[in-house]
């Protein structure tokens, strides 16, 4: 948890404020049983009504003082804890921003949602109460012990009775529940990972009739979740008894030798209501501090995995003393470059010793079998992740000397996924670049041939999307995604798989348009062969390893394995 105090800092006025005035409600609730037994003992046993009269207004005018302070420490501590909440929300979203690719792997994205969350929300609300009741309780303890020892200090003995038995009772308790927490909220990225699973994937759930099949994994994954909670929950329900077990004979205790001493002349009557009421407020006192504790261990379990991903060390950042590079030509060469994932394809690499170099204005395709390395080739080029050895030059300087924004602002890139983002076509197209003017939207829209079926909605460039697009048709949504990079102009532009659900003859218009772009420099993915005939040249990868780079025609002379790969598609009359 201190790890996260830094975060509470800018609101110190109010968190300061919080517990002040948390003491002044607790000083009001000291003092009325005080009160309240010189009424019993003094007005009532003398029966001097004036005398119950103003210690009565004395007491209505203490608990509204205790009323201004408990709802002035509410407000300042909700206040303090939601400010606390949204810059740890904010902290959290701006790591993830920073993480590379190879960071992103390390967190799942169910395990990302549910810190921002759920944990978030565990360390906000145990600060709203570290604030309220972590303060209220010590003070109200304290202060009901003070007042029952000046009562009478022969009775408070039972206090150091029944207090160490309540603290080892609860120690074993915390000690067996603490555990158990940080199950439960694994068990909750679990949960969420399997809804976020079936959320993306509904349409295939659907398609292929798996609802009653994805209902049990949730439900197994939820009875899960729900077993450890419910484990948790039984051990901490162990509190409640515990704790009025030993009220209950505590009060027992007083009533039982305070009555002995009204008997002797040594207490009076109202000092022994008193005595139960501090009683009473002491073990409520406990009881809290208990239930703050085991709150306080489960935020523990929350506030160390947030301090895990704000902890996170980002391994791909601006190189030190970095000059402004900007991406003017896109030239790019690969000098020797080997790459391989920490944690995947069983520990082999997924690039070996790949060398080459594409021209300003090049168009190279990338060719091989599922699994080659052609996305993590493509991946390198933007520092999506770092290579291993070797090193990638763009315009002559190494990728790792530029800074990150000027380097991926020179980079156009489109995934095989075209995500695109609620708003309006006009508003996700611009995404690429905020500033454009309407004829640039409409000129990179007609070059990744969107234009045509932009125009055929009723609103056009205005026509909302829902999320993620799902309105849109899948190629409709890989040329608003192409739109979208080439509205920057970039001086490289990567396509990875990004027309493969355009028909050949918009996929023709749309490597025609592309060809045009003489100060672009462009790598493609494709799975057609038909998509790469004409490119510049094509560069062949089998099992991470270059086998073939050249024109079309110089390949199919040359290698065996693109003659192959051509072979096994519908294309003959390209074996030529």
């Amino acid at each position: 948890m201190k790890r996260l105090f830094p975060y509470l800092k800018p609101y110190w006025k109010t968190a300061i404020l919080a517990p002040l005035l948390m003491l002044l409600e607790v000083s009001c609730d000291v003092l009325s049983p005080a009160l309240m037994a010189r009424i019993v003992d003094r007005g009532i046993a003398d029966g001097n009504t004036g005398y119950i009269l103003q210690i009565g207004a004395l007491m209505i005018a203490v608990g509204l003082l205790g009323v201004v302070g408990g709802m002035g420490c509410t407000f300042f501590a909700g206040l303090a804890s939601q400010r606390f909440g949204a810059d740890i929300r904010a902290a959290l979203f701006a790591k993830t921003q920073s993480f590379s690719f190879e960071n992103l792997d390390a967190f799942s994205t169910a395990s990302l949602i549910t810190r921002l969350t759920n944990d978030v929300s565990q360390v906000q609300n145990i600060v709203l109460m570290l604030l309220r009741a972590m303060i209220r309780a010590p003070l109200l303890c304290l202060g009901g012990i003070f007042m029952a020892i000046t009562i009478n200090p022969g009775l408070a003995s039972i206090l150091g009775i029944t207090i160490p038995m309540l603290t080892l009772a609860l120690y074993l308790i915390i000690r067996k529940s603490f555990p158990l927490f940080s199950q439960v909220q694994k068990h909750l990225d679990h949960v969420n990972a399997v809804f976020r699973e079936n959320l993306a994937g509904i349409r295939i759930i659907k398609a292929f009739v798996r609802s009653d099949y994805e209902i049990g994994r949730f439900g197994a994954a939820n009875n899960e979740l729900a077993a450890v909670t419910v484990r948790a929950g039984r051990r901490v329900g162990m509190t409640m008894p515990t704790m009025f077990t030993l009220l209950n004979l505590s009060i027992v205790a007083v009533i039982w030798f305070g009555g002995i001493r009204v008997s002797s002349g040594n207490m009076q009557v109202g000092q022994v209501m008193a005595f139960i009421t501090y009683m009473t407020q002491i073990l409520f006192a406990l009881l809290m501090l208990a239930f703050m504790t085991m709150m306080l261990s489960r935020a523990k379990v929350s506030a160390d995995r947030i301090a895990e991903v704000l902890a996170a060390k980002v391994d791909i950042t601006d190189p030190p003393h970095a000059d402004n590079h900007k991406i003017r030509f896109g030239q790019v060469e690969f000098d020797d470059v080997s790459f391989g994932y920490k944690d995947g394809n069983g520990g082999l690499p997924a690039l070996q010793h790949i060398s080459f170099r594409a021209a300003p204005g090049e168009l190279i395709a990338i060719l091989g079998a599922t699994g080659s390395g052609k996305s993590t080739l493509v991946n390198l080029i933007p520092r999506f992740y770092d290579v291993n050895s070797g090193r990638i030059l763009i315009d002559g300087i190494d990728v790792r000397s530029y800074k990150l924004d000027d380097l991926r602002e020179g980079i156009g890139m489109v995934f095989q996924e075209s995500r695109l983002f609620s708003g309006t076509i006009m508003e996700n197209i611009r995404w690429g670049k905020p500033d454009a003017t309407v004829e640039e939207v409409e000129a990179a829209a007609r070059i990744a041939q969107a234009h045509e079926f932009i125009c055929q909605f009723p609103d056009g460039y205005d026509t909302r999307l829902d999320q993620r697009g799902v309105n849109l048709s899948g190629g409709q949504k890989q040329r608003l995604a192409i739109a979208r990079a080439l509205l920057r102009q970039p001086p490289i532009l990567i396509l990875d798989d990004a027309a493969s659900a355009l028909d050949s003859a918009t996929e023709a218009r749309l490597r025609k348009e592309l060809r045009g772009l003489r100060n672009t420099t462009c790598f493609m993915i494709a799975q057609r062969v038909t998509s790469v005939l004409d490119a510049d040249r094509i560069i062949l990868l089998d099992e991470g390893r270059m086998v073939g780079v050249g024109p079309h025609r110089q390949l199919m002379a040359e290698c065996p394995l693109c003659r192959e790969i051509f072979a096994s598609q519908p294309t003959g009359e390209f074996l030529k």
